[in-house]
């Protein structure tokens, strides 16, 4: 139920935020590219890109930690074995990056 709280908030907090960013378009100066609303979902898209990918990757190597804590004191040979899994949930972190650059190379 937590969880849930969190979520809302921060919808309701990126909601309000891009309601502020969009309320009083300014004219570009001159010479300048016209930024439009369009330009701002691709940023905000950029965004939660990099944020969904860092909370999975915070989330799954929370749950690798705990299980290598415990089978490293269990068997102190497999530590190798068990930095190879934490490092893993790595990928999606840069995934989120890789995805982030290409949607701001179209702005």
């Amino acid at each position: 139920m937590k969880n849930v709280f969190v979520v809302l908030g921060a919808l309701i907090v990126i909601l309000v935020a891009a309601t502020a960013a969009l309320a009083a378009p300014e004219a570009p100066a001159e010479g300048a590219r016209e930024l439009t609303m369009a330009h701002g979902l691709l940023g905000l898209a950029a965004a939660v890109a990099v944020a969904f990918g860092a909370i999975g990757t915070a989330w799954a190597q929370s749950r690798i930690g705990a299980a290598a804590a415990g089978a490293i004191a269990e068997r102190p040979e497999i530590g190798g074995q068990m930095l190879i899994f934490l490092v893993l949930p790595e990928t999606l972190i840069i995934f989120g990056f890789l995805v982030a650059f290409f949607i701001i190379g179209k702005i």
